[in-house]
């Protein structure tokens, strides 16, 4: 009985207040570390913050992808259909991921925002305004030199989605790299998981995810 009712509050948890995910990639660092086959950051991702606010610019967030985003994902699922259905069984209560492609990266804009193109010194544009992110981002001055991570758009984020990129903005298959599907590289708002608030493995980082106030940072007028 009490295995019975560890495994429903498990469950409960994990779809109401919060999960923990591994960093698979070097998309975030130095942020979050990971990187392919190897034991990456674990993180706690709170499920609740979006139920009562709005993402904003500066948030750290999971989010499901959608089908461009997708492409090239594989399940990591058994192809035997007993063990299968146990691993299915296992992710309800948090003993397994869930069997979707989850990505992780620093929200930049939100709906009604344009993003896109580079100031004399490098930084990317929000609504025509250089933005600073220099606390966060992966080797701020040799980013700036690279005009890919900026020269792009400008896109205007739909209402309701927001346009997500790597803190490693060398290396990280963001918004950027989706701009010709449907929602023009950004992702709805329903598609979010939660935010990324701790990182808890491994011990030696363990530690809060820092989600700046960017718009304030930056001097911008938050959007309404």
């Amino acid at each position: 009985m009490l295995i019975i009712i560890a495994l429903i509050i498990s469950f409960l948890v994990q779809t109401f207040v919060g999960r923990v995910y591994r960093i698979p990639s070097e998309s975030m660092e130095p942020t979050l570390i990971g990187c392919e086959g190897c034991n990456g950051d674990r993180i706690v991702v709170d499920k609740i913050t979006y139920r009562f606010n709005d993402p904003r610019p500066g948030d750290v967030v999971v989010f499901k992808g959608s089908e461009s985003w997708n492409e090239g994902y594989e399940s990591q699922r058994s192809d035997n259909p007993a063990l299968r259905a146990l691993q299915n069984a296992g992710s309800v209560v948090g003993l397994m991921p869930p069997d979707e492609n989850n990505l992780v990266k620093r929200i930049i804009a939100v709906g009604g925002q344009t993003v896109g193109g580079c100031s004399p010194t490098g930084d990317l544009l929000v609504d025509g305004q250089p933005l600073k992110e220099d606390g966060y981002i992966n080797n701020p001055a040799e980013s700036k030199k690279n005009p890919m991570n900026c020269n792009f758009g400008p896109v205007e984020v739909p209402e309701g989605n927001v346009w997500v990129m790597g803190d490693n903005r060398s290396n990280s298959a963001d918004s950027r790299y989706h701009m010709g599907d449907q929602y023009q590289g950004t992702v709805p708002e329903s598609d979010i998981v939660g935010k990324v608030r701790w990182v808890i493995l491994p011990f030696s980082r363990i530690g809060g995810v820092d989600s700046p106030d960017l718009m304030s940072i930056s001097g911008i007028d938050a959007p309404e």
